[in-house]
């Protein structure tokens, strides 16, 4: 295989997850996530004006992670580099108490990181793309790249799904529907929209945001104060507009805007475009490795 693989390369399962269509949704639940800590949504609020420049700002969240991801590795160290260099310079300040405060600080840093990749795999999961118990947790070891990127200590990262869930329990107490969170939410909601697109976004969009907050745990849902369908109900629709998504070719899909993908194969070759059917491969691969230990673990305590 000629060319530089990336910081992932073609055989990781970040590599097939991320070339999913439902991850816009996926990116749409962890906007709803991430707003409920106070201290992260008060650091989006004070320092960019996102609802003159949703778009934009979605378009250049979708770059980054698919620079990360399909990029080479020095364009993937770069994009980190640029995003550190933009933290660096961005403060906000509690109103309650006038603290002034980065907001590169790790815990942000780290709660912006884990609500995207915890909404990347339950997304993804739920909605029928074929990722295993094992490849979710080789896929939030790989995800520590990507946190050492935005300029976290990758020991201080989850890197499996115990890990990931023992973090929610312990930040869940600091989250809050705050006015900043209240102003996202409405956002997501209702985007301000030309008038001749009113009845799209009634018809496609507000499904789609509907989707992703049903698609959170039931603990947003009791801070937003706003119910979501049954469990069962919202599983049902996330399949079928996963079944839906994944039905328009891939080299349809793959040609909107970043077009990532498309570049990594013509740099890779064409063995290396994304597909389901490799991660259902991976994934007896890797649980032929797990049985393999167990047994070899099974003989060293016999």
């Amino acid at each position: 295989m000629a060319g530089d693989p990336g910081l992932f390369g073609p055989r990781s399962v970040t590599w097939q997850m991320h070339g999913d269509p439902m991850m816009w949704i996926a990116g749409i639940r962890a906007l709803y996530l991430q707003a409920l800590h106070p201290r992260a949504v008060r650091g989006v609020i004070q320092n960019s004006d996102f609802r003159k420049d949703a778009w934009g700002r979605l378009m250049r969240t979708a770059n980054f992670v698919g620079t990360l991801t399909y990029g080479t590795t020095g364009a993937a160290e770069q994009a980190g580099a640029t995003v550190r260099g933009i933290h660096r310079r961005l403060t906000a300040t509690d109103p309650a108490t006038g603290e002034r405060y980065g907001i590169d600080e790790p815990a942000l840093l780290l709660w912006v990181h884990c609500a995207e990749v915890d909404s990347y795999l339950h997304v993804l999961r739920r909605s029928g793309c074929p990722v295993s118990d094992a490849q979710a947790d080789a896929y939030l070891h790989e995800q520590r790249e990507s946190a050492r990127l935005v300029g976290l200590d990758t020991a201080d990262v989850p890197g499996d799904r115990a890990a990931l869930a023992a973090y929610f329990t312990r930040v869940r107490p600091e989250l809050a529907l705050t006015r900043e969170a209240r102003e996202v939410d409405d956002f997501l909601r209702r985007p301000p929209t030309p008038a001749p697109l009113v009845p799209a976004r009634a018809l496609l969009w507000q499904r789609v945001a509907r989707l992703a907050y049903g698609a959170l745990p039931a603990y947003a849902h009791q801070l937003y104060g706003r119910p979501a369908p049954p469990p069962a109900t919202v599983t049902r629709r996330l399949r079928a507009t996963g079944r839906l998504l994944r039905a328009i070719p891939p080299t349809v899909r793959w040609q909107l805007p970043p077009r990532h993908i498309l570049r990594a194969v013509e740099r890779l070759g064409p063995g290396t475009r994304p597909a389901p059917y490799k991660l259902r491969r991976s994934a007896a691969i890797l649980d032929r490795q797990k049985s393999t230990q167990e047994d070899t673990q099974g003989e060293l305590r016999g």
